[in-house]
């Protein structure tokens, strides 16, 4: 993918970031307005090399997503971004007061998860399963167990959705399930194919040129002989 694209994406975000923002002002009693404020500040957050920016960013989400929730209760939308907007701080903080915030994400893609585990394609059970998979075991919620679950559930609930597989898979190596990994590629690049059709245009560019990079990377990790996949951006 060129630069150039990429580029052009981010600055879309950035003016889609403040279209948002001026919504959620606006509108303060619209509960809509206020937790897609709160998705586009995760966004926003991850794109930020600053740690200061970052978590800065992330704060408004978590004040607009408690504003959405507070207007709408048992809505899973803003449950679910609060989840992500305290992992944002959470990993910008790098410190004890960041691993504190752990228990706060778990509570919240847990919520997410009772009102809607489809959402997001598998992202409350996504989303879990990353948690329990990078926090650490003895002073934190860390278990593989879990992690292996809530992954495999993800998978199991949008298989068509390579950020699932590819977080299954980077999962597989890490615990040196060399077997489990070798037969999730071989799913993965079934789909891969079909994916790349479904999930298409300006909202998907930062995806795909992540997907790419992991892509590449299992499959030197399990070598083999993998099927060789078009880049979705080749054409």
């Amino acid at each position: 993918m060129a630069d150039s694209e990429t580029n052009t994406v981010v600055g879309s975000l950035g003016k889609n970031f403040a279209q948002i923002r001026q919504r959620f002002q606006t509108e303060t009693n619209n509960a809509e307005a206020a937790w897609q404020f709160g998705r586009a500040c995760y966004d926003m957050s991850t794109l930020q090399k600053d740690p200061s920016r970052q978590a800065e960013i992330a704060e408004q989400g978590i004040a607009a997503c408690r504003a959405a929730i507070a207007l709408k209760p048992g809505s899973v939308q803003p449950h679910y971004y609060l989840g992500m907007n305290i992992g944002q701080v959470a990993d910008a903080k790098h410190s004890l007061s960041g691993l504190r915030l752990v228990k706060d994400v778990e509570r919240e893609f847990l919520a997410a998860h009772a009102l809607d585990e489809h959402f997001d394609y598998g992202g409350p059970d996504r989303n879990l399963g990353l948690l329990y998979e990078g926090a650490p075991a003895i002073i934190s919620i860390g278990s593989r167990s879990k992690a292996r679950q809530h992954l495999q559930k993800a998978v199991e609930l949008a298989p068509d959705f390579p950020e699932n597989q590819l977080n299954l898979i980077e999962a597989y190596l890490k615990w040196d399930y060399h077997t489990e990994a070798e037969r999730q590629l071989d799913e993965l690049e079934n789909m891969w194919v079909a994916a790349r059709k479904k999930f298409t245009g300006d909202a998907w560019v930062l995806s795909w040129t992540d997907w790419n990079k992991r892509f590449e990377s299992v499959k030197k990790k399990i070598g083999g002989n993998s099927k060789v996949i078009e880049s979705p951006h080749s054409q």
